[in-house]
């Protein structure tokens, strides 16, 4: 048995295995100022939030989220709190129920890869809903240093789990991603270190999801709209008075990482912890895909680009990726088993087609119109998709690292490695490039508007609050 298991042992007694990991996190989070934050991380938090917005105004529009909007209008019996590129105003843990599902609705929001979270899109619904019900209005360095405070300690957990959670088939976003928005809304609210740590054991008794919705099923988002309302509610029954799980983090049986996991590392948890700031390895996703189609999607359009290829050149490609990889989007893509829009989007053997036969992976290539085209199938019957073990261990470095091998009709093979997801921190998307991200994903408002936000954000550090935000991220009816 691993030393940090005991879920073989139900009567085990509630050892602590990593003391006072749940304790040292919550002192952090409770006692995290905007001048302790180095202005990088600032900087880094800014460009998060900028991008987590695009993604919820855009995600905002699409059918899957509209049927959550009407069922959140449904059950409003308050009007605080906005819900972002629409014109609802609803409670502040519906809000955050809906901001979260939209964030992550379409497959373009941030990601911190090593713990595969997305945490933007659960810290900020928090944070934001939270700061519009506040007593006393909230600055945006107020916004910021919740956001970070989350990022920190919910990064860690995911840190923790060593790509665990995956592999026993939950999904991050809804299980350790609630650490991220607890710990965000805890920080928001200014919760003590005791009441942050039940917010974050109220929060943790909540955290669920299957990794099995990545073949088509709406809920994939839907799990970090949860997890972001688990955290609204965490902090404010924790604020209450409410108690959670103290020390959810550290003990044996019936704590998180005892009962989703066999193994861990709690060292994770506070290695670096107010000097190693996570929240600079976030990156960012420039196409509407999983992050492993989008490496293997810039190996193709290299090896077509430096040797002249047509798609109709290629005879087979071979994709050579992580077990992360293989089972998490390098599944067979079969077209009378696809549900949805989103299969194409988790679909490493898609995301190789689209490109070669159109040259580029935006909004327009993932379309209910194209998931089975005839076109797209037949290059996909060329595809093969095979694990590569030196892309292993390194504390999932080389996660979706991706190497290409392209057979033509004519001249040979051809073979590409990518490495790094561009957007990544080692291959980053420019601060221009994610403006102009963002501009495109906030299309439903008009122009001026979407610029007005843009400018917000970029001096948020300067607004002594959010009123007018807000305002601008409702939509006008």
């Amino acid at each position: 048995m691993h030393a940090a298991s005991a879920k073989d042992d139900t009567h085990a007694p509630p050892t602590v295995l990593s003391p006072g990991a749940t304790a040292r996190l919550a002192e952090f989070c409770a006692s995290l100022t905007f001048e302790q934050i180095p202005k990088d991380v600032v900087d880094k938090a800014k460009l998060c939030i900028l991008d987590s917005l695009g993604c919820m105004i855009f995600g905002a529009s699409l059918p899957s989220v509209r049927r959550l909007e009407a069922l959140a209008a449904s059950e409003a019996s308050g009007v605080a709190a906005t819900v972002f590129g629409t014109a609802l105003r609803t409670r502040a843990p519906l809000a955050a129920l809906v901001n979260g599902t939209s964030a992550h609705a379409f497959q373009l929001d941030e990601i911190h890869i090593e713990s595969t979270l997305h945490p933007g899109s659960l810290a900020l619904p928090a944070t934001f809903a939270l700061a519009e019900i506040a007593d006393g209005a909230k600055s945006g360095r107020d916004l910021i240093t919740a956001v970070v405070a989350g990022y920190e300690v919910g990064i860690r957990a995911g840190l923790a789990c060593k790509g665990g959670m995956f592999k026993t088939g939950f999904h991050n976003q809804g299980t350790t991603g609630v650490f991220v928005a607890a710990a965000a809304a805890a920080r928001l609210l200014q919760l003590d270190a005791q009441q942050t740590r039940h917010a974050l054991g109220i929060a943790a008794s909540q955290a669920a999801g299957l990794m099995a919705v990545q073949d088509g099923a709406m809920t994939k988002a839907f799990h970090s709209g949860r997890a972001a309302q688990s955290g609204v509610y965490g902090a404010l029954l924790a604020r209450s008075g409410y108690t959670g799980i103290p020390d959810v983090l550290d003990g044996a049986y019936g704590t998180f990482f005892s009962a989703f996991l066999d193994d861990w590392s709690p060292q994770s948890l506070t290695e670096g912890l107010g000097s190693r700031w996570h929240t600079l390895r976030v990156g960012f996703k420039p196409a509407p895909a999983s992050n492993g189609s989008i490496t293997a999607m810039s190996a193709i359009k290299t090896v077509m680009q430096q040797h002249g290829l047509k798609a109709s050149d290629i005879e087979s490609v071979t994709a050579f990726v992580s077990d992360n990889t293989l089972h998490h989007c390098g599944w067979p893509y079969e077209g009378e088993r696809i549900q949805s829009v989103l299969s194409a989007q988790m679909n490493l053997r898609y995301g190789i087609a689209v490109m070669a036969l159109e040259g580029r992976a935006g909004v327009e290539q993932f379309t209910d119109s194209k998931i089975r085209d005839p076109e797209i199938l037949k290059f996909i019957a060329r595809i093969g998709v095979e694990h590569e073990p030196k892309f292993e261990g390194q504390n999932g470095r080389y996660r979706v690292a991706c190497r290409l091998v392209v057979r033509t009709k004519q001249a040979g093979d051809y073979e590409s490695e990518v490495l790094y997801r561009k957007g990544s921190p080692e291959d980053p998307m420019t601060d221009e490039e994610l403006r102009e991200k963002f501009h495109r994903l906030a299309g439903a408002l008009d122009a001026e508007r979407s610029e007005r936000i843009a400018r917000a954000v970029a001096v948020l550090d300067d607004l002594a609050n959010l009123s007018e935000l807000s305002r601008l991220l409702l939509a006008k009816t």
